[in-house]
């Protein structure tokens, strides 16, 4: 596994442990850089994830949830509300947005399939074709390199 790949899937179970316990952000990367990435997982497979990049998804994400969140939001279907989006696919969304949002350095297309997969380690039906269509309309709001998007501007960090 690719080390931002494997950094993106331990972002999205962090930031699934800091919604679902109400968790503070740098307690749980402590736990995870401390105790899980560079360590054994699941099946003998080794989580070599990229520390930085981890790290700057979750702390990119809450400290940008509440412009994140309403983002996601417009993208859903109408009447939805994103708490109503099951926690895994919150996660992923999220972290996704944030990339789309502050990680210029990353093409569009790339953000979107890492996600994409992210969401099939986790779901077997027709979630990771929801995480595709909920990234691809926001995209499309926020990326000029993505299908004519118009970038919302001061968005980006990176």
């Amino acid at each position: 596994m690719a080390r931002r790949t494997a950094a993106r899937l331990a972002a999205v179970q962090a930031l699934y442990q800091i919604d679902f316990n109400a968790a503070r952000a740098e307690a749980v990367i402590a736990e995870f850089l401390n105790h899980r990435i560079g360590k054994v997982i699941d099946d003998g497979l080794e989580l070599d994830a990229d520390r930085d990049h981890f790290r700057d998804i979750v702390t990119g994400v809450a400290a940008a949830q509440a412009e994140i969140d309403p983002m996601l939001e417009s993208s859903l279907a109408e009447g939805w509300r994103l708490e109503r989006v099951e926690q895994t696919l919150r996660a992923i969304l999220r972290a996704g947005a944030y990339e789309l949002t502050a990680r210029t350095d990353v093409p569009t297309a790339v953000i979107i399939n890492e996600y994409v997969n992210v969401a099939h380690a986790f779901f077997s039906g027709s979630e990771p074709g929801f995480v595709n269509g909920i990234l691809d309309r926001l995209a499309g709001h926020l990326r000029a390199d993505h299908r004519g998007g118009k970038p919302a501007g001061g968005a980006a960090r990176k």
